[in-house]
């Protein structure tokens, strides 16, 4: 992540400046994927609990990632899908989702999603 917070200069605003940080960026972009049928979870992909939550904690690639340039958001999403599920009618389904879900809530202009299929959950 490059900023913290992004100065939303485009915004008009009475009496003040809107900053919003990568990190609701990337929360907003995480919700907007898991509502994708076919989405099991946005995870890089470790199934034990304990072994997820060290690696989260020693700042291993963290499964959402934002990045902020010229006022543009590039989002990438390290994704677990459903077995079974047509993976690239999926994600376009989540890199759509994504970017409008973003753009709506934030006023922020989304240049890409890029996925990262980390792994397959079974149908349960």
């Amino acid at each position: 992540m490059e900023d913290s917070t992004m100065d939303l200069q485009n915004m008009d605003l009475q009496g003040g400046s809107l900053q919003i940080s990568t990190e609701v960026v990337g929360k907003i972009a995480r919700c907007a994927a898991l509502e994708v049928d076919g989405v099991a979870e946005v995870s890089c992909g470790v199934q034990n609990k304990k072994l997820k939550s060290l690696l989260e904690s020693a700042s291993i690639q963290p499964p959402v990632v934002v990045e902020m340039r010229d006022g543009t958001a590039s989002i990438t999403l390290h994704l677990m899908m459903q077995f079974g599920a047509r993976i690239p009618s999926v994600a376009e389904k989540v890199q759509e989702n994504v970017k409008s879900a973003v753009q709506n809530m934030t006023n922020v202009t989304v240049s890409r999603v890029d996925l990262v299929i980390a792994g397959l959950t079974e149908a349960q």
